[in-house]
């Protein structure tokens, strides 16, 4: 529980929780050119090829991520100060601040290019930019805040910190109900107030409360069946993968910037990005194909338990790939091999392996178990979300097929 609570400067009307209450201070930060950037940036970037709905953007996540931030710590029976508080609930809210365009499709390039992901981007934009000054002004140590998004260093009470980064944090209990909603995909149907008002503290871990085991259950099948009907819908991947690559071809010409600059990447959004691949002349055959639908088509899928590391996975792929390539007398480059733990598949910790480590506290009798001891089909999941599959176009659809069977059916995945 909030020792003191938040003070009510206005409301924000959301499709998903109704009215979000903001302070001053939360408006503040709001405001910033650096938040706003955040209306240009889609949750579910080109899902609205499959769900027309879904374009909706970081900047009402964020907003959501907040309130339900600030709501688990109103009802958690721990007191909490006011100091911390603000702080978890200012990292929340500026918790995807770093997304750059196309939000985790760009992870793609941020990672290969710049060895970063969007939290340590975020981290150094929380640092670098206004809001390092307008946190100052709130008596604020703005490395806090990325220490608190990126994980990096915990210096508040652990349950602190697994509100705004664990396998039950207010993120996830946003995307999933609010990709859910927008996207028409019906798998959001979680009941997040029961979550969040009986979650419970044991040994400075977040923990679940038994009475709303049943409710979890339903969190953990809603993130696993989003993830196949929306995150990694075949469709939705096969638009993502030509605009990838056309990203990749228009920075191929025009570069990309050598070393991360902070004013360089703000300027960077859905908006600007589109309009750099569309003067790029390789990038822009990609964005045509994608004017006219004329996508991807999946030649070959297959959904495995992985059992070795990704970088090994990942050298049977390129070696697959040049195999398949051979077989069909075809070029690399018309090829697309696409595998849900790469970087670049949205949510990319698609093993969803957190969750079943979430402690569960019986009130009762005042034991705690892990949720993979209570709940027996869970652990037949775990490991169940690794999907390969590999594109090319329409008319080469059919022996690529062909050569993926001979070349997959004899290798070990």
């Amino acid at each position: 529980m909030l020792r003191k609570k938040f003070k009510t400067w206005g409301f924000i009307k959301d499709p998903i929780h109704g009215y979000i209450s903001i302070s001053e201070e939360d408006k503040r930060l709001i405001d910033t050119l650096e938040f706003q950037r955040l209306h240009r940036i889609k949750q579910l970037p080109l899902a609205d090829y499959v769900y027309p709905g879904a374009v909706h953007s970081r900047f009402e996540h964020s907003l959501g991520v907040m309130h339900l931030a600030s709501m688990i710590m109103e009802n958690l029976p721990l007191e909490i100060g006011e100091e911390e508080a603000r702080l978890i609930k200012f990292a929340s809210l500026l918790h995807d601040i770093g997304h750059g365009p196309f939000s985790h499709l760009f992870e793609y390039f941020t990672i290969n290019k710049l060895k970063m992901n969007h939290e340590e981007i975020g981290m150094r934009i929380i640092e670098e930019s206004s809001i390092a000054d307008i946190l100052k002004d709130f008596s604020v140590d703005p490395s806090k805040i990325g220490y608190i998004i990126t994980g990096n260093k915990v210096f508040l009470r652990k349950f602190l910190h697994q509100i705004t980064n664990s396998g039950i944090d207010a993120d996830k209990l946003d995307f999933i109900k609010r990709d859910n909603f927008h996207s028409g995909a019906g798998y959001g149907g979680i009941d997040t107030d029961r979550l969040v008002t009986t979650m419970e503290v044991y040994n400075e871990e977040l923990a679940i409360n038994s009475t709303a085991i049943f409710t979890f259950e339903l969190f953990i099948m809603g993130r696993i069946k989003s993830f196949e009907a929306i995150y990694y819908h075949k469709t939705i991947r096969s638009a993502q993968l030509l605009l990838l690559r056309g990203i990749e071809e228009a920075f191929k010409e025009f570069g990309f910037m050598e070393k991360f600059d902070v004013d360089s990447y703000l300027a960077l959004d859905d908006y600007t990005t589109w309009v750099e691949v569309s003067r790029s002349k390789e990038g822009s055959h990609f964005l045509e194909r994608l004017a006219k639908r004329d996508l991807l088509k999946s030649a070959f899928e297959k959904k495995f338990i992985m059992k070795s590391k990704k970088d090994e996975m990942m050298k049977i792929l390129s070696e697959a790939k040049s195999e398949i390539a051979k077989l069909t007398d075809m070029n690399e480059d018309m090829i697309y091999l696409d595998l849900s733990i790469l970087p670049s598949v949205p949510y990319h910790n698609s093993y969803i392996k957190d969750p079943f480590e979430i402690p569960v506290f019986d009130s009762k009798t005042g034991k705690v178990s892990k949720f993979s001891e209570i709940s027996p089909w869970i652990e037949t999941l775990k490991g169940y979300l690794n999907i390969l599959r590999v594109y090319t176009d329409k008319d080469k659809r059919d022996r690529v097929s062909l050569a993926c069977q001979k070349v997959f059916n004899r290798l070990s995945i």
